[in-house]
């Protein structure tokens, strides 16, 4: 039987000023706005969705900007660094280019064989850049990062739990993930163990709950190839007492939620059918685009949103 879930699909985080979002992500990282839409349960506030050139699953930051948000803070029950995939000779690129853009950065550290960098972007949400050379996708190479340097998409990400053994029967289980390793008290786990399907659960019994506000990751989204897929591992997940929504509709794709056993939302998203349905590929996250059942609302929902520009020359 072939494997239902593939790995990272997209990493949702809520934010805070939505230019300063836009100036961080796509100015200093360097990654495409490859959709600039609305909460779909919310539409008085954007999301964006920022990626490589296309959008691919398993490169897409996406965020929820609220202004005026307070920071929320790191915990457990929560996905505490999101990480990004970087060549391997291309750390001292990006730590002399954050130093410039005034970005704390940590100094080189070293997990599994591998050297990163890590630090937080303007609300506080802890970011890693994980130099490799198991990585051939070609992220956003028409933006104004060399490509040699270029963001490729997600590594993995880091769930901050009080304890594994639930979590970890969850993904390798029911979710076609394999425990790949332990060092220092963190245990890595990986459907291929690539970049982009990379999860880490750091172990913390003693930790204190996070609060999830500006800064703080949302939710996970696993990867699953279609519609039938999806269904498949809804039905393996509730047959086995997990609590899991409907599918619901996204436009991009389809998604089911739930709450896994150490309190971090998992999604499980369609690969299908992707963020060019609506725009043209050389101009995707240029307009806003609305669901069609916001359509008839246009104007009422843009006079709430914040003005907002791509124009992120300051940061070439």
């Amino acid at each position: 039987m072939s494997a239902l879930i593939s790995g990272i699909h997209h990493i949702t985080a809520i934010a805070g000023h939505p230019q300063k979002n836009i100036d961080f992500y796509v100015g200093i990282l360097g990654l495409r706005m490859v959709k600039k839409t609305i909460n779909f349960d919310a539409p008085d506030v954007y999301h964006f969705y920022f990626g490589d050139e296309l959008g691919t699953p398993g490169t897409v930051f996406t965020t929820f900007p609220f202004e005026g948000a307070r920071k929320g803070t790191k915990g457990t029950g929560e996905l505490t660094y999101t990480a990004f995939s970087i060549p391997a000779n291309s750390i001292a690129y990006w730590q002399e280019r954050l130093k410039k853009f005034n970005v704390t950065v940590s100094s080189v550290l070293e997990r599994f064989g591998e050297k990163l960098i890590r630090f937080e972007d303007h609300d506080g949400m802890g970011i890693e850049l994980i130099a490799n050379d198991k990585d051939s996708r070609p992220g956003w190479t028409k933006g104004h990062i060399p490509s040699d340097s270029a963001i490729m998409g997600f590594y993995g990400a880091t769930l901050n739990l009080n304890s594994k053994d639930q979590t970890e029967e969850l993904l390798t289980k029911y979710m076609d993930y394999k425990f790949i390793g332990e060092e220092n008290g963190r245990y890595r786990y990986g459907t291929k163990g690539l970049p982009g399907d990379i999860v880490d659960i750091l172990v913390d019994p003693n930790g204190r709950q996070g609060v999830q506000s500006a800064g703080t990751v949302h939710h996970i989204a696993f990867r699953t190839a279609n519609d039938k897929s999806q269904l498949e591992i809804q039905n393996i997940l509730m047959s086995n007492g997990y609590r899991v929504t409907e599918v619901k509709d996204r436009n991009y794709f389809k998604s089911i939620y739930f709450r896994e056993p150490g309190g971090v939302l998992f999604e499980i998203a369609t690969d299908e059918p992707g963020f060019a349905i609506d725009e043209d590929e050389a101009h995707l996250g240029e307009a806003l685009k609305l669901p069609e059942w916001v359509e008839s609302q246009r104007d009422k929902i843009e006079s709430k949103l914040a003005k907002v520009t791509l124009n992120v020359s300051d940061y070439e």
